[in-house]
């Protein structure tokens, strides 16, 4: 009896959690609030286990992540252009996304989950074009959050 006991708390803890983790909605658009060529938002701020949903709400658009821009460890995610792209983040880091065709022309999102622990390798990295000071107003706009306690 005592070990179902355990067994049934054991459970119920494994789907309380899982039932807690939180799914985020960004969209990739042809133009948005902050201009043209945007995801929005185009940075999130998630825990570990938390699932983003980046959705094509204007095709031809994909989202990937950028080489150096992800946790040691952390899976990599290739968005298919014009679909939705669905994923789980479980490492904790700043991971940088971009749209492959519209990389330079800054459309560009990140999602930091938990604690920015690859924080200095994420802000070495190099971009072309306006994706530099769109991931520039980015890492201000994190820093600016943590200052905050956000």
């Amino acid at each position: 009896m005592r070990n179902a006991v355990l067994l049934a708390a054991v459970l119920l803890g494994a789907f309380g959690a899982a039932a807690s983790a939180a799914e985020v909605e960004v969209k990739m658009l042809n133009k948005g609030a902050a201009g043209v060529m945007v995801f929005e938002p185009a940075i999130v701020q998630i825990q570990p286990g938390d699932t983003v949903k980046f959705v094509a709400t204007d095709k031809g658009h994909n989202a990937e992540t950028i080489d150096g821009m992800l946790p040691e460890g952390a899976a990599g995610i290739a968005g298919k252009m014009g679909e939705d792209a669905v994923a789980t983040f479980d490492k904790p880091g700043v991971y940088g996304l971009r749209c492959k065709p519209h990389y330079g022309m800054g459309m560009v999102a990140m999602v930091v989950v938990g604690q920015p622990t690859n924080l200095d390798q994420a802000k070495a990295v190099s971009h072309p074009g306006k994706a530099k000071t769109t991931f520039a107003a980015l890492f201000d706009k994190l820093a600016t959050s943590k200052t905050a306690g956000n």
